[in-house]
């Protein structure tokens, strides 16, 4: 294992951030579900990827995506990263996310854009979008879903597992019990077994709200990271330990937020992917100041 490859232990998880109750009652597991089940998440930072006025460098964060494309699949680059992502054959949707306070960059969306084409699909097979073109998404034979990390008063925090839940054509239905169903969505013809990869961004995530579609610049801070991973599960099940762990350092205390268990139910209960943090191997790429996991 390098510098840079390491297991999340549960003593990294308690330690600092919770007591195992608290663990509990947000929605993280506790105990292990099994032992062959495991993830992979690559998160890299780069100070350069946000200037002082929070604008992106698109070169810079061309590079980050690439590299931990590359990482996440174990390729030498990321050219063949990518076509082992998507093929020619392949219908590929971008599913972004357009909440007017905090959606995927539109840099993201056409940096996505261009690696896909460049893998080797044509222009007239590839499409961004969120809730526009439902019909696109049905036709979709492979989707990458990207989106910013946000708190999110309904579920905890809006996530890879929650960005699909437009596509379900109702999505209030999946509101009650804090969204703890979400990763039903999943189970929808119009996403089921087509997700290719999970873009997570923390270039500046938003770690405290309170009321629905809450937005305050004051609970917004330049993490300047992302993460990418095969499990929509593992990926936001780091993103809340982060989310979590700044809102801790920011208020000097355990500020109450709805409970995460979304995440865990989309483990235990619909075998969607990973979120005990104990089998989630964590790859760090890049900077590491104030990291928070």
């Amino acid at each position: 294992m390098t510098e840079n490859m390491r297991v999340i232990t549960r003593r990294d998880f308690i330690r600092g951030v919770a007591t195992a109750a608290f663990a509990a009652a947000v929605g993280f597991p506790i105990e292990a579900q099994s032992a062959e089940k495991r993830a992979r998440v690559v998160l890299i930072r780069d100070a350069g990827v946000l200037d002082s006025e929070g604008k992106i460098n698109i070169s810079v964060f061309g590079r980050m995506l690439d590299q931990a494309v590359a990482k996440l699949l174990g390729k030498p680059d990321a050219a063949s990263a990518w076509k082992s992502i998507v093929k020619p054959s392949d219908f590929v949707g971008i599913k972004t996310n357009v909440w007017n306070r905090f959606p995927t960059p539109p840099e993201v969306n056409e940096i996505l854009m261009k690696r896909v084409i460049a893998a080797g699909v044509s222009e007239d097979r590839v499409f961004c979008d969120d809730r526009g073109s439902r019909d696109k998404f049905e036709q979709a034979t492979a989707l990458i879903n990207v989106r910013p990390a946000r708190a999110h008063t309904m579920a905890g925090m809006g996530g890879c597992i929650k960005n699909y839940i437009i596509l379900s054509g109702n999505p209030a239905s999946y509101h009650e019990d804090a969204c703890a169903d979400l990763a039903k969505v999943w189970n929808l013809p119009i996403v089921k077994g087509k997700t290719r990869l999970n873009i997570l961004l923390l270039l500046n995530p938003l770690f405290y709200c309170k009321g629905p579609q809450a937005y305050d610049p004051r609970y917004v801070w330049p993490y300047k990271g992302l993460a990418v991973s095969l499990d929509p599960v593992a990926v936001d099940s780091v993103a809340a330990h982060i989310l979590r762990a700044k809102r801790i350092a920011f208020f000097g205390e355990d500020k109450p937020i709805t409970p995460t268990k979304h995440i865990a139910i989309a483990d235990e209960r619909y075998n969607l992917g990973v979120a005990d943090l104990n089998r989630i191997e964590l790859i760090r790429l890049g900077w590491r100041k104030d990291a928070l996991i």
